[in-house]
């Protein structure tokens, strides 16, 4: 029996089996997917947004201002790549300002720190790539760029060392009464259960009651640029929102690259194409912002899946007694997720569930970035370990040694993109067109997995097949 169970490997569900774990409580995750972070987590805008555009009083305002607050404390202490890059929502004309006025007042209700309205010139000053239709901006400095993959990660790794059970590719077919979760590899009952499963949150929630809200998928696709158009913008550039959503940005990466998108399309939640036509939405609304943007720098499309709901706030709500249901989670889902996360172990212990803390938790972690170490540790890594020397991803500089050691983290990948998200390689320029190879030879002398069976990202895409060609 456990205390609590988990559906979802994202950043939210990760989040709060980060936060659950410091308790003296028996967690279990289950995810479908083969690792923590494949769905939206893995493509998105990549913002912690500061906190000005939820609707005052709402619970989303309160979750995305505290999360922004924890984001700066967690990243440090977890090791994950965070820029407080600040961020501007750009006006084109009177009506774009009193848009910008409002979102100001908007966000000091909403306790957001450091607000201010940039005038023109103040703008150009900041942004000097910025369109010169652009009149003024709103300026929120605690707004960053981060790595969402590696936030996941972390918290579900340090969770799994505070003794998170952890079940991937493990979907959840069925939940019965007396909550039991049923999977297609068995049956576990739990004293409460906790849905996170993103998009596909309001099939889990129908497995006990009908959800009263509606599901619109929206489907958001994106220009990856190469390191070489970064400085394009320091901040992130927004437009002015609309019934669409918070418009086309131009940001840059923590990974020193700039992102392009996105526009916003009702699809199919399973639907992660990028078409022509998106593309080219993205491309005009974009230049709107920066008419020198060179988008012939492309490295990689790719689209992401936002969980909208016909409610304009986050569904953070008990269905049945025993089932808490986190719906809707979308922008700023990203930004909010350790403070839903407090949020749901404050819903938990009101309920009457006893929350004893652990002693000697762990709530630290530390990568080594082979490329971002002084010639002198550099030298002393590679004299300790020779595979520290030998480069495998040469776009973003990510050794062997970085590689190797990924499969004795708390949890080991088992796919080429898997590798990926724990150490960047094949994220540069060739998107693992060199190094895929070398990343498939080192999954199967350090996991034995055949090679014919190693996926790029999740069950079934095989890159290799066996036999005689």
């Amino acid at each position: 029996m456990f205390d609590i169970i988990i559906i979802g490997g994202g950043v939210i569900g990760s989040a709060v089996a980060y936060e659950l774990t410091k308790y003296n409580l028996r967690v279990a995750l289950f995810e479908k997917e083969n690792d923590i972070a494949t769905g939206t987590t893995k493509a998105n805008s990549a913002i912690i947004h500061a906190g000005y555009d939820p609707v005052p009083n709402s619970l989303t305002a309160r979750l995305n201002v505290r999360g922004n607050e924890l984001a700066h404390i967690i990243c440090k202490k977890l090791d994950v790549p965070f820029k407080e890059t600040g961020s501007v929502v750009c006006a084109f004309g009177e009506e774009d300002d009193e848009t910008v006025r409002k979102l100001y007042h908007r966000g000091v209700e909403n306790g957001v720190p450091g607000l201010k309205i940039l005038n023109k010139q103040e703008l150009k000053t900041l942004e000097p790539n910025i369109s010169d239709e652009a009149t003024t901006a709103l300026y929120a400095p605690t707004a960053g760029v981060i790595s969402p993959w590696e936030y996941a990660l972390a918290f579900a790794e340090v969770a799994v060392q505070n003794g998170l059970e952890l079940h991937l590719s493990e979907k959840v077919t069925d939940i019965k009464e007396g909550n039991v979760v049923v999977t297609e590899k068995g049956e576990y009952a739990a004293k409460y259960i906790i849905a996170a499963a993103g998009v596909n949150c309001n099939d889990i929630e129908s497995m006990v009651a009908e959800p009263d809200y509606t599901l619109k998928p929206s489907k958001g696709e994106y220009y990856l640029l190469d390191k070489s158009a970064f400085g394009i913008v320091n901040t992130v550039v927004f437009q002015c929102p609309n019934k669409n959503g918070k418009g086309v940005l131009i940001s840059p990466t923590v990974h020193g690259n700039i992102i392009v998108g996105p526009n916003a399309e009702a699809s199919e939640k399973e639907d992660l194409s990028t078409t022509a036509d998106g593309l080219s939405f993205v491309r005009t609304a974009a230049a709107k912002s920066v008419p020198t943007l060179n988008l012939s720098t492309n490295i990689r499309n790719f689209a992401g899946m936002r969980a909208n709901t016909n409610e304009e706030d986050f569904i953070i709500r008990f269905v049945r007694a025993g089932f808490l249901s986190l719906a809707g989670i979308k922008s700023p889902g990203l930004a909010s997720a350790p403070a839903i996360a407090e949020y749901v172990r404050q819903l938990l212990e009101k309920d009457g569930l006893s929350l004893t803390e652990k002693e000697n938790i762990v709530d630290t972690r530390k990568r080594i970035r082979f490329k971002e170490l002084s010639p002198e540790e550099k030298n002393a890594l590679i004299k300790e370990n020779p595979a520290y020397g030998r480069v495998i991803c040469r776009c973003e500089t990510i050794t062997e040694g970085e590689i190797v050691a990924t499969f004795s983290s708390p949890i080991p990948p088992v796919s080429i993109d898997g590798v990926k998200r724990r150490c960047n390689a094949g994220m540069g320029r060739c998107q693992g067109g060199f190094c895929a190879p070398r990343v498939l030879e080192l999954i199967h002398k350090h996991t034995g997995i055949p090679k014919e069976e190693i996926v790029k990202d999740k069950s079934g895409s095989t890159v290799l097949s066996g036999g005689a060609l």
